[in-house]
């Protein structure tokens, strides 16, 4: 069985998109180490680097050059001051020398040397080529492929049995739901009860808490900064950020100094039905547009949907339970994660590969259960909550318009949202063992979705709303 920890579902990283910027930027820094190894790294006089079907289609509109040429330098998209990206490419763009991981200066036009492939490789549609020129004149190259939520892969997966066997399993492998749903039952156990044993199998308890704290630090302010931040979000489809305008309506004149007395502000705000759906789609939003920008978010379990998770927490800290604390993000977190993981191992999170389906649907799926935890809901329930949320945005198609993660995208994390807690609220309310579609359907269900979608719907800005709408139109 596949075993995935909740800290490669949720991953600290740089917008706009986990597999067009997140994944390219670590195979970067992956490529870098395999030089190193090779002893080849202080013979490189010449790097070129390919980039193959949607990376390319959408490469420009997702920063995937400007996140090749932070990985090359040996940036670590989860430390680099945000405002240090745009002066770096500047500066590579205007001399034409890039500076390798930080050690050693090449000359390197990024219009020269980035080369945008509409080419597909057969094994996934994100696929990246390194190339370097060594001084004795051999040459060496590298082959990557993003595949979503800033997961980086080498070789197809009918290598990974043997990877996974020399890996110490899981005291609780879990393939499908009803694995476990089965060690739940068995054990009379939450779901996060189960998660928690597994990632202890793996690192210590404040190890796990610690990053945890990261994780919902960063969370918190991707949402404090997009509700304080107003103009134009950059890419030329010239879309205006509308979390701060609908914060500044919602907060009023409540007062704060930080983001933690800004959630007590919110909890003494007006709760009316609407104001509840403004607050959730405002989080999720401010998210988002934080993420077009190039900010910090995490990947949840892609950048293009990071706002879902963040924006249903929230709505449970600030309107569900005034008392949440720690515990309660921690329990949040390792459901959402494991939810995911289960639509990996059984279908796939990156829109390439799957459409939107792949990225917004699973995270509000993600959301779904994990809410329903928090709220009292047994693990059948969980389960049930999860399959409502995906069922809904099952055929979900990726179009954005310019290759920006701007238009649908930000939109549609709001929505993700909300369906989130309705799916909650549903689940609850019903009794799970008359469910007619189990969790493991719907992923099977999604995953067939995504193998008949047609290409143009994948993150390839060649159908629907990215053909239909041009920038002149903007």
């Amino acid at each position: 069985m596949e075993c995935i920890s909740i800290f490669d579902m949720l991953k600290i990283g740089v917008g706009p998109s986990s597999s067009h910027t997140l994944g390219p930027w670590r195979a970067a820094r992956r490529w870098i180490a395999e030089l190193k190894q090779k002893g080849n790294f202080n013979e490189v006089t010449a790097i070129k680097v390919d980039l193959y079907g949607s990376l390319s289609l959408t490469g420009v509109g997702h920063a995937t050059d400007t996140a090749v040429l932070m990985g090359l330098c040996g940036f670590d998209p989860q430390t680099v001051e945000i405002a240090r990206i745009p002066e770096e490419v500047k500066n590579i763009t205007e001399t034409k020398i890039l500076n390798l991981n930080q050690e050693k200066a090449i000359s390197f036009d990024p219009k020269v040397e980035i080369v945008f492939n509409k080419k597909f490789k057969p094994f996934h549609p994100n696929a990246i080529t390194f190339r370097a020129v060594l001084a004795n004149g051999k040459k060496s190259f590298s082959s990557f492929y993003s595949i979503g939520g800033g997961f980086v892969v080498k070789e197809e997966r009918k290598r990974k049995q043997k990877k996974i066997a020399e890996f110490q399993q899981f005291p609780f492998p879990v393939q499908k739901a009803t694995d476990l749903l089965a060690y739940c039952n068995t054990h009379q156990k939450k779901v996060s009860d189960i998660v928690l044993q597994n990632e202890l199998s793996l690192r210590t308890l404040p190890e796990i808490d610690e990053r945890i704290q990261e994780i919902w630090n960063v969370m918190l302010d991707s949402m404090y900064t997009g509700c304080h931040t107003e103009g134009v979000l950059p890419g030329g489809l010239n879309v205006r950020r509308r979390a701060f305008d609908s914060h500044k309506k919602l907060i009023k004149d409540h007062q704060y100094d930080n983001p933690e007395q800004w959630i007590e502000a919110i909890r003494n705000t007006e709760v009316k039905f609407r104001e509840i759906l403004k607050w959730v789609s405002c989080f999720a939003l401010a998210v988002n547009e934080v993420n077009a920008s190039l900010g910090r978010v995490v990947t949840a379990p892609t950048n293009g949907s990071a706002g879902v998770i963040p924006a249903v927490m929230m709505y449970y800290m600030v309107i569900e339970n005034h008392d949440a604390n720690f515990e309660d993000i921690k329990q949040f977190m390792l459901v959402a994660g494991e939810i995911g993981s289960l639509f990996k191992k059984g279908a796939t999170i990156s829109a390439a590969m799957g459409g939107c389906q792949a990225e917004i649907g699973v995270s509000s799926a993600m959301a779904a259960g994990a809410l329903t935890e928090l709220m009292g809901g047994t693990p059948e329930q969980v389960m049930m909550a999860s399959e409502i949320a995906m069922e809904h945005h099952l055929g979900l198609t990726c179009d954005p318009i310019a290759g920006l993660v701007q238009i649908p995208c930000i939109e549609r994390n709001a929505m993700g949202a909300i369906k989130a807690i309705n799916a909650c609220e549903m689940a609850l309310d019903g009794d799970a063992t008359l469910a007619k579609v189990p969790l493991d359907k719907v992923i099977e269900t999604m995953w067939e979705t995504a193998k008949d979608m047609n290409t143009k719907y994948k993150e390839t800005s060649e159908g629907g709303l990215a053909v239909k709408v041009s920038l002149s139109d903007c």
